[in-house]
């Protein structure tokens, strides 16, 4: 088992998906070790602690700077061995520390088709209000490996969900959460910790399944 932890801020709908999804045993070899919150009031806490997992705050407001935050999270991560970490709406962007300490190992959703819509200042809402400002017929959902550079890390799965005449970024948002979001986060989830993901450069090659992991 692939011990995950999962990093969020504020919610948690996309870690109640996770959660849902590994409970319905659509996640496989994944054991949910631990929620981390750089936020002691997010709802995210009380879900995970429904779910029964354990759950630990690293408040990002008692830190000096990003760089003592970002120890902060990788000493955490290190003590407790994990192996994949998930951001499901953790809003604050690491060092590089980070991203070094866990090449090819943290997994992030992006609202948007990347490259479209998406870097520095594309977050939440204001990726909807941008889509629809710039008049595209098509969104979706991006969940790909992060790397030092905001939104730029290779691409696991990518799903698209039509822009329709009357959406408001609010519609929008919610429609793309539940038909791509909550579908290809706990799929990525799956696929690496059965071991099915392999990096090249910038591609992602997804294995096929084999007897043990179905």
């Amino acid at each position: 088992m692939v011990k995950t932890a999962v990093l969020v801020s504020g919610g948690g709908t996309n870690l109640q998906a996770i959660i849902d999804a590994n409970i319905l045993g659509e996640i496989k070899n994944c054991e949910l070790t631990a929620v981390i919150s750089s936020n002691p009031e997010a709802y995210a806490l009380t879900r995970a602690q429904y779910a029964k997992i354990p759950t630990y705050i690293v408040d990002k407001n008692i830190f000096p700077n990003r760089d003592s935050f970002t120890q902060a999270i990788v000493n955490k991560l290190n003590d407790l061995d994990i192996e994949l970490v998930v951001l499901a709406g953790f809003m604050y962007v690491l060092t590089e520390r980070f991203t070094k300490e866990f090449k090819n190992r943290v997994i992030n959703i992006h609202p948007a088709l990347i490259p479209a819509f998406c870097g520095d200042g594309y977050y939440g809402i204001h990726v909807h209000e941008k889509v629809l400002a710039f008049g595209a017929k098509i969104s979706g959902a991006t969940a790909h490996f992060v790397s030092e550079v905001t939104d730029d890390g290779p691409i696991i799965m990518q799903k698209s969900v039509d822009v329709l005449e009357d959406d408001t970024p609010e519609t929008l948002q919610r429609r793309i959460m539940e038909q791509a979001e909550w579908k290809i986060l706990p799929q990525s989830i799956s696929l690496f910790c059965e071991g099915r993901l392999r990096v090249e450069g910038r591609i992602v090659h997804i294995k096929e399944a084999t007897n043990e992991s179905n």
